[in-house]
Formats: C-alpha cells, sequence, structure tokens
C-alpha cells in the first residue's frame, strides 16, 4: 500500500472541489462547422510548432479525441505565452484571455477559444479545472520561489496535473478512483519540466527547485547562476530524479483507468517524457549548457514496448 504524502490530501481536496462545481458551467456547441473546423485546425499546427512529443502522443487517439486533447494543448499554451511572452501587459491580456476562453460563445476571430469552448461543451469538462489552470499560470507573475515540495506540489497540480484532469474527460475514465493517479502523473511531468528548464527558468528570474532541499544538499543560487556541475549538483539530482521515477510509477497504475482508446496515447506521453530523466542522467546532470531532450528516433524506438504496458 503506497504511503500518503503530506502533499496529497490538499490536491485532492481541490481536484474533487473541481470535479463537482456547485453549478454546471457548461458552454454552447459551436454551430459553424467552418469556423469549428478552422479553430481546431489552427490548435493542431499550434500543437505540431511547440511539442512534437505531446504532438505524436496525441496523434495515437481516435481523430475525434486527438482533435480536442490538441485543443486543451493549444488553451494552456496560449495561457502560459501570454505570462512568458508578455510579463509587463500580462494581467491585462489574462483578463481579456478569460472573457474569450470561458465565455459561452467565444468571439469567432479567436481560433483556440472556439476549439477549447467546443470540447469543453462536448466533452463536459468541469470549468474550475481551467479556471485552477489560470490561477496556477498567473502565480508566475508574483511567485519566483518555493520553500519546499509541499509549496511546489500546489503549484505543480495548478498547471500540469489540472491538464491531466482535464484530459481524462476527453478520454474517457472509470470513476472517481483515477483522480489520485491523474494528480501524479501531472506532478511527474511538471517535475520533469522542472529539472530540465533549470537553466531557461532561471533566466526568466524563476527557480521551482525546493529552498530546503538545495539547502539540504548545500547549493545556493550562485551555484545555479554560475551553471556549474558539481558532486553537490549530482547529488541533488539524483534525489530529485528518484523521486520523480517514484511519481511516474505511483501515477502508472490509473492509465487501466482510461478508456481503451487512449490508455496508449498517455503511456507515451508518460513514457516520453520520462525518458528525459535519463538523457539527463547521461550528460552527468548537466542542464545548465544543454536541454535535454530525445530525438525522434528515441521516442520511434520506445513506443513498442509502452503499448504493450499499456495493454
Amino acid at each position: 500500500m503506497q504511503q500518503v504524502q503530506t502533499w496529497e490530501p490538499h490536491l485532492l481536496a481541490m481536484a474533487y472541489e473541481a470535479a463537482h462545481p456547485p453549478k454546471l458551467h457548461l458552454p454552447r456547441l459551436i454551430g459553424d462547422q467552418s469556423v469549428r473546423q478552422q479553430a481546431y485546425t489552427h490548435c493542431e499546427t499550434l500543437t505540431a510548432y511547440h511539442s512534437r512529443s505531446f504532438h505524436m502522443a496525441s496523434g495515437l487517439l481516435p481523430a475525434e479525441k486527438r482533435r480536442a486533447v490538441r485543443a486543451l494543448y493549444a488553451f494552456c499554451r496560449v495561457t502560459d505565452d501570454i505570462v512568458d511572452n508578455n510579463p509587463d501587459t500580462a494581467v491585462t491580456k489574462l483578463q481579456e484571455w478569460r472573457t474569450h476562453v470561458f465565455a459561452s460563445e467565444p468571439p469567432a476571430n479567436d481560433p483556440v477559444a472556439v476549439a477549447w469552448t467546443d470540447t469543453r461543451a462536448h466533452y463536459h469538462v468541469p470549468i474550475r479545472y481551467a479556471e485552477q489552470l489560470v490561477e496556477g499560470v498567473t502565480r508566475d507573475l508574483t511567485q519566483t520561489r518555493y520553500e519546499t515540495f509541499t509549496d511546489l506540489a500546489t503549484y505543480c497540480y495548478s498547471v500540469a496535473s489540472t491538464v491531466g484532469l482535464m484530459s481524462m474527460h476527453i478520454i474517457g475514465y472509470s470513476g472517481p478512483d483515477a483522480i489520485p493517479y491523474a494528480i501524479k502523473l501531472g506532478l511527474a511531468l511538471q517535475m520533469t519540466n522542472i529539472l530540465r528548464d533549470v537553466a531557461e527558468d532561471w533566466e526568466r528570474g524563476r527557480l521551482y527547485l525546493p529552498q530546503d532541499e538545495l539547502a539540504a544538499f548545500n547549493l545556493t543560487e550562485e551555484t545555479i547562476a554560475n551553471g556549474r556541475v558539481t558532486e553537490d549538483w549530482r547529488e541533488f539530482m539524483r534525489f530529485q530524479i528518484e523521486r520523480n521515477r517514484s511519481l511516474y510509477a505511483e501515477a502508472w497504475p490509473g492509465i487501466q483507468m482510461l478508456n481503451g482508446d487512449g490508455r496508449f496515447a498517455i503511456a507515451a506521453a508518460a513514457g516520453l517524457y520520462q525518458a528525459i530523466l535519463q538523457d539527463i542522467e547521461q550528460h552527468d546532470y548537466d542542464v545548465f549548457s544543454r536541454r535535454a531532450h530525445i530525438g525522434t528516433w528515441g521516442k520511434l524506438r520506445r513506443l513498442p514496448l509502452l503499448w504493450w504496458q499499456s495493454r
């Protein structure tokens, strides 16, 4: 039996609250077929450009679910880009974005809002999950450090676990028992992002690594600024990667709670992302001078085993 971590009860409470809102906020399906098709095509193009791994994994879904999760990706991408690319005007732009993306009838000239609104209506995705994501991304405007992993886990839930919880509504799942697994997979994926993007985040003035854990390994922010791989840094990264792999392992049984036509896609997303950890190890934990990644062949050769495991 898995031990309940200190951060889990709070995240579960957030997830269950979002799954059962006081009243249902469902938008309308987009009636104009040409507008709807153009919107989904835009989201497909955006996904292919920004994330080859997600584009490959989502390509394993049936066509209708594939375009829906790519609309979800586009919603997340636009929200994230508003904060990352326009920090001086982000508050105003986020307010405008919220009026578009949470409207029952979004403006026809905003293709991502159109596709995501249509997806939410079709799959009955609870609006509170999307609101939690926007709130989490907005935190990047004011919070750039996290004292403990428990603090960081709340952030990871908001920006990543919510994506998994929304994806479950698109793919289909067996019931509420799947929620804790989706939360853990979101944490695992976001922590992989954090470990991979230390240098990039530092350039933006952010450091997501827990402050108390850095101190426990005799590391300071000067270590990050200098970008030096020391033995203390290696030990710190070994600890982070071990916990990250444990999260993936604990999340894995949840894949069997998804509808059969979506299991391979989620297994592929989890497996391909987890492979980034191995790439970090193979390059001596240097996340300062290079960005860890898995090439196209590396992804393709992993898919048969991931397919077998997802069965």
